[in-house]
């Protein structure tokens, strides 16, 4: 069955994680996606190249040089026969390519256009992922470490996600938006307010503070308990005891693992490693 975005065509110029991300999501649900790439291709395919192989399957990969009167002849002829357009350019580089707003919206009215940038406050100041969350505090201070996934560029790709479907639908009936600008250092904002409200600062009910939410060592590894509710919390008393640290290092992970199904109470095993068997499929 077709999905909701079938007849709907995307042009992607964001290389690297944000916009395949949400040049994925729209594929899935069912447009049409071409990824526009420099003639050197995209770099996050040797990055990542299972990942990179995942997010293109299904999007028709063109290399052009844009540089070039033939390259950007090529896009104009595509921008006229797309419904969206997904960028993740500074502001100045896309107004050397003739994208900037004003231009756009006069050759192509139609054009529904999502600007991922590194920030809306400072958006030609250059940063990735890893500044922008440091900047959000997203990064313990005490014990600096580098963050185990990319939280500004995931959550930055579903909200262009969100930015795009809200103005593909926006324009089917009938309103005027044609652009939402969506920044990376936002997004690191928005991941952090769980900080920001204390929940997860130090002394926070989801910092650790809490003895039915917090991490355990176990006999031969960690246990992350989340009995967060209050019927959880009464359960895992009960079968805990009143000394959850002492009593869970004295057996090991698989034990925890299987006394939790069984007593239906929200406790997960701490991998080693991140293997396949947590890829996604």
């Amino acid at each position: 069955m077709p999905g909701p975005l079938h007849g709907f065509t995307v042009l992607s110029l964001a290389p690297n994680l944000p916009g395949p991300l949400a040049a994925a999501a729209l594929r899935d649900d069912g447009a049409r996606v071409v990824k526009v790439e420099p003639p050197g291709g995209d770099p996050f395919a040797a990055w990542a190249p299972e990942w990179y192989a995942e997010l293109t399957r299904g999007v028709e990969v063109r290399r052009l040089d844009l540089k070039g009167a033939e390259g950007r002849a090529e896009l104009r002829a595509r921008l006229a026969e797309a419904d969206l357009l997904l960028t993740s350019s500074r502001p100045s580089a896309l107004g050397r390519l003739g994208l900037d707003g004003k231009t756009l919206g006069r050759d192509c009215p139609h054009l529904c256009r999502v600007l991922i940038v590194g920030d809306t406050r400072t958006p030609q100041t250059p940063g990735h992922d890893l500044t922008y969350v440091a900047e959000a505090g997203l990064l313990d201070p005490a014990r600096p470490a580098m963050p185990r996934t990319l939280f500004a560029d995931v959550l930055g790709g579903q909200q262009a996600y969100a930015a795009a479907l809200a103005l593909l639908l926006g324009r089917e009936r009938g309103l005027p938006e044609r652009e939402r600008v969506v920044g990376l250092g936002d997004a690191a904002r928005l991941a952090a307010g769980p900080l920001r409200s204390g929940l997860t600062a130090p002394g926070g009910l989801l910092s650790g503070a809490s003895p039915t939410y917090r991490l355990y060592a176990t006999a031969d590894g960690t246990v992350a308990v989340a009995a967060l509710e209050a019927h959880f919390a009464a359960r895992f008393h009960e079968v805990i005891g009143p000394d959850p640290e002492g009593t869970f290092r004295s057996r090991p992970t698989a034990h925890w693992l299987a006394l939790a199904r069984e007593h239906d109470l929200p406790l997960a095993a701490i991998p080693d490693e991140v293997s396949p068997a947590f890829r996604s499929e």
